[in-house]
């Protein structure tokens, strides 16, 4: 378990600030297998031998979403899962898109991969 997965997103509304760039490189360090798209979004990519490993994978992170009250945009592509991150209300990155991720990659293996 990191500082982040020990973490629970927290509800954003649309004044809630996005995060500085410095912030972001912070947390970046905590899951550096994400990528910082536009400076606003996190995105990775999973890849699995099977479709059907996919499609499990993508069940249980719907259900860590769910938990969080947190939700990315996911694309399934046969056996690779993206996943994109980022708080809708503002359209930027907030904490809660690293705590997020940094559960997905737990949920992954540790963020092997």
């Amino acid at each position: 378990m990191t500082e982040l997965t020990a973490k629970k997103c927290q509800p954003c509304t649309g004044d809630t600030p996005p995060l500085k760039a410095e912030q972001v490189f912070r947390l970046h360090e905590n899951v550096p297998a994400w990528t910082v798209s536009s400076g606003r979004k996190l995105v990775r990519k999973f890849e699995f031998d099977e479709f059907t490993d996919a499609v499990a994978f993508v069940n249980q992170v719907a259900e860590l979403a769910e938990e969080e009250g947190h939700h990315p945009n996911i694309t399934i592509d046969y056996n690779q899962v993206t996943f994109t991150v980022w708080t809708h209300a503002i359209d930027d990155l907030t904490e809660n898109d690293f705590i997020l991720a940094a559960k997905i990659d737990e949920l992954y293996g540790g963020g092997a991969g």
